[in-house]
């Protein structure tokens, strides 16, 4: 008979991603029902009290270890086991590491500074990149707006680019940064003030056969009224620059007004040519068709797989179950209807990792599902991605009694095997597009 233990580590702090890895180590073990080791943020005590643990007081600083097993006290054994080897360091070190970003990157003879602590740490550290001369990435979202301001502000006065905060993707000379695909080289040059919303159109155009020279990302705020649009306009610049880049493509949310006619006057004064794909005037996949005729190239049919068992449930409501912020806006338009909760966003991501990698919280959303439910659902791979998303999430989608549409985001050079990924996901019963804008369309022909 299986019982439950919670425990709560004072002030002990372990990398999310290490604390998800370690949940599923122990969920794999014979006896474990539930088992999740995460930091006590209010998010994770809502899930833990959710699956009906008693929860004792804890601060967003301390460690849970939560477990529902036959022996308990192997689990946690295992746990504390596995959380001292990543506590321990492989060797002493030798030398006196760097104390400074500043510091660090002389010593390593960086070109580039990618920041990824808790958002209220990047500041810091993303200006001691700028004043050492050095372009950075923001991956750190849970930045104030007032501070991504200034530092924009400062990179202006030190010729570099600032991307993000919450910069999920880039691309810079065909090495991918942050959540990034495999893509190959090529004419189209990419300014993004989203993460997935670049990597559907990547991924679009490697199916399409055309390659990317650059994605440049620079935050989802970037193009509001508080910051300017000051990273977009450098990174148009910068592309504009880069004989290697025949198109630039830019992808937003709707920019503020102001911000608008500036980039519209920046736009005009470019060599290279600039497609605009701004949500809601125009869906991702319509963007890169455009781009495709723009150069002269033939716009292929994108491939979908069609479910090998459907659910049989009159349809009546659509749940958008998404981890990419852009791609949950633009399958809400596109589908005109429905509830649609995008994982990824801050509110879900402190103290956790982002959906993309951990797969818990949309698992816990496919459960939830009625069968007059049907769940449209993203899953985006490449490098940082979960290296195996239908390991966790085919499992579910088999097990919900929805009917489930995915837009499978990626290209066949991505580590997971993209027709492994849709292979597993249409044994489960789900209906697979490589376009988000096509999933979500034949998602609203089955209301």
């Amino acid at each position: 008979m299986s019982s439950d233990a919670v425990l709560v580590r004072k002030g002990t702090y372990h990398d999310s991603v290490a604390l998800m890895r370690i949940s599923r180590a122990l969920t794999e073990m014979s006896g474990v029902e539930v088992a999740m080791v995460a930091m006590a943020t209010e998010l994770n005590l809502g899930i833990l009290r959710d699956l009906g643990f008693t929860v004792p007081a804890a601060d967003p600083g301390d460690l849970l270890i939560a477990v529902r097993a036959h022996d308990t006290r192997a689990a946690v054994e295992e746990a504390d086991r596995r959380l001292t080897a990543v506590r321990r360091p492989e060797s002493a070190p030798t030398d006196q590491p760097p104390l400074t970003t500043h510091s660090a990157a002389r010593t390593a003879g960086a070109d580039l500074v990618l920041v990824s602590t808790p958002g209220e740490y990047a500041f810091a550290e993303a200006q001691d990149a700028i004043q050492a001369g050095l372009p950075v990435m923001i991956f750190s979202d849970g930045v104030p707006v007032a501070e991504e301001r200034r530092l924009k502000a400062l990179a202006e006065t030190q010729d570099v680019l600032v991307m993000g905060p919450d910069c999920g993707t880039a691309l810079i000379g065909g090495v991918g940064l942050g959540f990034a695909n495999v893509l190959g080289p090529g004419p189209v040059g990419v300014v993004a003030a989203s993460g997935t919303g670049a990597q559907q159109v990547t991924c679009l155009l490697d199916w399409a056969g055309t390659g990317v020279s650059h994605v440049l990302g620079v935050g989802g705020r970037d193009l509001s009224a508080e910051v300017g649009g000051l990273s977009t306009l450098r990174a148009l610049r910068m592309l504009d620059e880069d004989p290697a880049t025949e198109l630039i493509l830019l992808i937003s949310k709707p920019p503020s007004p102001e911000v608008a006619r500036t980039v519209q006057d920046s736009v005009a004064r470019l060599r290279t040519p600039v497609l605009l794909a701004l949500l809601p005037e125009i869906d991702l996949t319509e963007a890169t068709e455009r781009a495709l005729r723009a150069l002269g190239r033939p716009v292929p049919e994108w491939p979908s797989w069609p479910a090998w068992s459907g659910k049989q449930s009159r349809v009546k409501t659509i749940k958008g179950v998404y981890s990419g912020g852009t791609l949950s806006a633009e399958a809400a338009l596109v589908a005109g209807q429905g509830d649609f909760v995008d994982y990824g966003d801050d509110a879900y991501t402190r103290g956790r990792a982002h959906p993309m990698i951990d797969p818990t919280l949309r698992v816990e959303a496919l459960s939830r599902a009625h069968e007059t439910d049907l769940v449209l659902m993203d899953v985006v791979l490449g490098h940082g991605s979960d290296p195996d998303p239908a390991a966790s999430l085919a499992h579910a989608v088999a097990r919900t009694p929805a009917t489930v549409v995915i837009a499978l985001i990626g290209t066949e050079g991505d580590p997971q095997d993209l027709h492994r990924q849709a292979a597993a996901f249409r044994e489960a019963g789900a209906a697979v597009f490589t376009s988000n804008a096509q999933a979500a369309r034949h998602a609203r022909s089955l209301i």
